[in-house]
């Protein structure tokens, strides 16, 4: 269910409070049921739901210059969507990764169809080979309707992006700043093409500015919103490696285009061959390796079938609206104990989601 308005404003408030992130986003759900509550509530609940001394320091001081009201307006202006967790549009391969973004920014619209995205990124100053290597393979997946996703930044990124809209396809790109401004700014037209066939994203509130640590974090959001991540060229110490090492944590898969072994470009997308990612030497290859991901994740979808009667009475009761668990066993009839150990079980699965304070939804 998402959040109304009100409910909005205070997750905005609290994303902008350094030092308060996934973990602590969800221990103060926890803590208060709501962020309407945390927000309101004294040093010594805060102290209790978890925080430590900088943080609440922070978070005093964000609370004597922010409003919810003011920040709803802000993303209102700019005309920015916002998905929070609580939303049931909220990107699902981006749900599945270790802490996602409980705020996330997009212009544009998502789709279906972004379930089965897949991830191209390489160096900034790539080789012609890797230029046509780009082309060839975003052009390729498009046709055959996968969405892309890259990081709109120079070089394979970019090139990545305008094959995709050339095709005819869809393509997301995972901004290092707020959605209020486009980096690199030489790249703001090809943005503005992406709104209208695809999207944009940042984790990032509006307002802010392109800093080196918004990278890596950028990189992750890049690998969780794919099914898997392609490496085009990348150097020995290129930001797609990081970008790939995030995939292989997150469990998806890393697809990487051989190259010289002679050419710098190379270096790192070799490296990641023979450290276990799969070489792909044409787009043919790569769907044929994508069918396999497709084939996996429909008997993922059978393990998230009831596995027993009372799962099933679980699932049955569940709908977008979120119910407390002692609610739950009252309406199954069940103990607070059963329904706990199978709620743990169904969220696991990825049958329901758990939102805090013992209130849980339908996956």
């Amino acid at each position: 269910m998402a959040l109304s308005p009100e409910e909005l404003g205070y997750w905005l408030v609290f994303h902008r409070v350094m030092g308060i992130g996934p973990a602590r986003f969800r221990a103060l759900l926890q803590h208060f049921g709501d962020l309407r509550a945390a927000w309101e509530a004294d040093e010594k609940a805060w102290q209790e739901a978890g925080l430590d001394r900088r943080t609440i320091r922070n978070l005093r001081e964000a609370r004597g210059r922010l409003r919810p009201e003011a920040e709803l307006e802000r993303v209102r202006r700019a005309g920015v969507t916002v998905l929070t967790w609580a939303d049931p549009d909220y990107p699902p391969l981006l749900r599945r990764i270790p802490d996602p973004p409980p705020v996330l920014f997009l212009r544009g619209q998502l789709a279906d169809a972004d379930r089965w995205a897949v991830a191209i990124v390489g160096t900034r100053q790539p080789t012609g080979y890797g230029r046509e290597a780009a082309q060839w393979f975003a052009r390729e997946l498009a046709r055959a309707g996968v969405p892309i996703v890259s990081g709109l930044a120079r070089g394979i990124d970019a090139i990545a992006h305008e094959a995709a809209l050339k095709a005819g396809g869809r393509t997301l790109a995972v901004l290092p700043c707020g959605l209020d401004q486009v980096y690199p700014a030489a790249h703001a037209p090809l943005a503005a093409r992406i709104v209208e066939q695809g999207a944009l994203l940042s984790e990032l509130p509006l307002g802010a500015r392109v800093e080196a640590g918004n990278f890596p974090a950028r990189n992750r959001l890049i690998s969780g919103l794919a099914v898997g991540v392609l490496v085009v060229e990348a150097g020995p110490t290129s930001g797609a490696l990081i970008t790939a090492a995030h995939a292989a944590e997150q469990g998806r898969e890393v697809f990487a285009i051989p190259g010289s072994i002679f050419s710098t470009a190379s270096q790192g997308t070799n490296r990641l061959i023979r450290d276990g990612a799969t070489p792909v030497t044409s787009p043919q290859e790569l769907l044929e390796a994508l069918n396999w991901s497709v084939t996996a994740r429909q008997a993922e979808v059978q393990l998230q079938l009831p596995a027993d009667p009372v799962e099933a009475r679980l699932l049955e009761l569940l709908g977008r609206e979120p119910m407390h668990i002692d609610e739950i066993a009252r309406a199954a009839g069940l103990s607070i104990a059963q329904v706990s150990s199978a709620l743990t079980v169904m969220e696991i699965k990825g049958m329901v989601r758990h939102l805090g304070a013992q209130h849980y939804i339908r996956g």
